[in-house]
């Protein structure tokens, strides 16, 4: 996968902190229990955040605080799919290969340091400097360099011209704008140093911080960008270890809203109670398994390394699974079937994958996968070391694991060793190559192919298995400047189909983000439409 009250406690999972929690600043643990003021709105989720610097992480836990504390220079209202000048007074293309933009004037961090074109160019610059696997560095795949003109102004110069998503790209979370006197210009710059300097451009500044267990937000007086001034000038976000203490919070009415994750069990019974709503996002995600091409079986770095056997194995993965009874069982509909690489609010899905795996209609086919291992010689049955989280992707992770599990092993074909992990170390050890196989999200940064082609298979690509195929990249990167719609849909066919025969992932489901608030919380179904939660797009009932 962006408010003036006293600080607060924590409550989930039993725990109550007082004094300093973690790297974070002090936390009064008797301020704040029961229902939150007029003013004061208080969040739940059971996510992680990885990291709080831009460079560092790029998941949803960590985007949510993230994408609340700093800004972009172009950005979406609530609501919108239109981008809007944000820190900047405008950006536009100069030139094929050059995008100029200028600064708003006046602009300062909510620390009272100048926010400048200097800090602008920094901020690019870390990105492609440090390229954290876990970052969103690869989406500034085009950026030769950046170059300030003056004060407030700065230039993109380009690698390849007639950039069709550039300006989407500045509003993602590789865009965020950061302070340069306090972030390293060439390491991840700890959590506790950012939160000690107030170095924020966005709507809101973080008052208190104990990581994985509060957040408390305030908003920053010195934003000046599109999202105006938010409607409830502080919000608590609340760190749970359990869906069931989330959940019976929000039921007792400590909580205004529930955020990542809550199992469809979970979101049906809230959504009977009196008082609550559930509110659904587009499906603008998916979720699919991840097969490292150096440890999964017969990989590159394994003793009996095979190309053709390796890809027979996520082939014959691909012609076993039963998207529908995943869909059907564990996410009762809610979740779909996904038969291609691009979920179905990006135009130029391609159910690729229907034709060429399982039935030909999107169903199971144990034989056909049977006969793929059997051409390429690979001996039955083939060890599976799976991976998958619940405290990141949602509960019911589990279930569909286990579901997939079974789906793999009716076959006579597959063992499966399935081990789940906490996401922070989750996602320390998928790009370590400690998984052979495990399970991915991606959500959109903006309704485009392209945000689900380079940033996942790129150079330092989000998905990071060690697949590499130039000439998929050279498609890519066309894709991404061939003006014209019909054009550029056909390349992206192109690219679905190349990816469909190499299989470096296997897509399950397409997936949408689904909320629980109050009535006392408004402006929820607008804030998802944005692809997130933007707390400074929710309203006061």
């Amino acid at each position: 996968m962006r408010r003036v009250g006293s600080l607060f406690a924590v409550l989930s999972a039993g725990l109550v902190l007082t004094g300093c929690a973690g790297s974070g600043v002090p936390v009064d643990a008797a301020a704040a229990r029961g229902p939150s003021g007029g003013d004061t709105v208080i969040i739940g989720t059971t996510d992680k955040v990885y990291a709080l610097d831009p460079a560092g992480s790029f998941d949803a836990g960590s985007g949510t605080v993230i994408g609340q504390t700093f800004a972009t220079l172009l950005d979406h209202p609530a609501g919108s799919a239109l981008l809007r000048p944000n820190l900047a007074k405008s950006a536009e293309f100069t030139s094929p290969k050059e995008y100029t933009v200028v600064l708003k004037p006046g602009l300062k961090f909510a620390n009272g340091n100048p926010l400048t074109a200097t800090d602008v160019k920094f901020s690019f610059d870390r990105q492609l400097k440090i390229a954290s696997p876990n970052g969103p560095s690869s989406l500034l795949y085009n950026l030769a360099e950046v170059e300030v003109s003056d004060e407030t102004t700065v230039i993109f110069r380009l690698k390849s011209a007639n950039d069709q998503v550039f300006p989407q790209i500045l509003a993602s979370g590789a865009g965020e704008i950061v302070d340069h006197t306090v972030f390293s210009p060439a390491e991840v710059t700890p959590d506790a140093a950012i939160v000690a300097k107030k170095p924020f451009s966005g709507p809101y500044s973080i008052a208190a911080y104990a990581p994985n267990q509060l957040v408390e937000f305030q908003a920053n007086p010195n934003y000046q960008g599109v999202l105006g001034t938010p409607s409830f000038p502080t919000v608590h976000l609340k760190y749970y270890a359990s869906e069931d203490n989330l959940k019976l919070d929000l039921q007792q009415g400590d909580l205004d809203l529930a955020s990542r994750t809550l199992s469809i069990t979970a979101l049906e019974s809230l959504g009977k109670q009196q008082g609550l709503k559930v509110y659904h996002g587009a499906a603008t995600g998916m979720q699919y398994i991840v097969f490292n091409f150096t440890t999964q079986p017969y990989g590159t770095g394994t003793p009996d390394a095979d190309p053709k056997k390796a890809l027979a194995v996520r082939q014959a993965v691909a012609d076993s699974l039963d998207r529908q009874a995943i869909a059907t069982q564990v996410y009762k509909g809610t979740y779909q079937p996904l038969h291609t690489f691009l979920p179905e609010a990006v135009p130029g899905g391609v159910p690729v994958l229907k034709s060429l795996y399982g039935d030909g209609d999107g169903g199971p086919d144990p034989a056909k996968a049977a006969g793929r291992l059997r051409a390429a010689g690979v001996t039955t049955p083939v060890t599976l070391r799976l991976q998958y989280n619940t405290d990141h992707y949602g509960a019911s992770s589990a279930d569909s694991f286990a579901l997939i599990k079974n789906q793999l092993e009716a076959t006579g074909l597959f063992k499966v060793d399935l081990q789940s992990t906490e996401w922070t170390q989750y996602a320390k050890q998928r790009v370590a190559d400690a998984y052979p196989e495990f399970q991915l999200g991606w959500y959109a940064d903006y309704l485009d192919a392209q945000d689900f082609f380079q940033p996942l298979y790129g150079k330092n690509g989000f998905v990071a298995n060690h697949y590499d195929d130039p000439d998929l990249i050279a498609l890519i990167d066309k894709q991404a400047t061939t003006p014209g719609d019909d054009a550029r849909l056909g390349l992206a066919a192109r690219i679905q189909q190349k990816l469909a025969a190499a299989l470096p992932i296997v897509p399950l489901l397409q997936s949408s983000s689904s909320v629980v608030a109050n009535g006392k919380v408004g402006g929820v179904q607008e804030a998802l439409a944005t692809g997130g939660l933007p707390f400074g797009a929710l309203k006061a009932r």
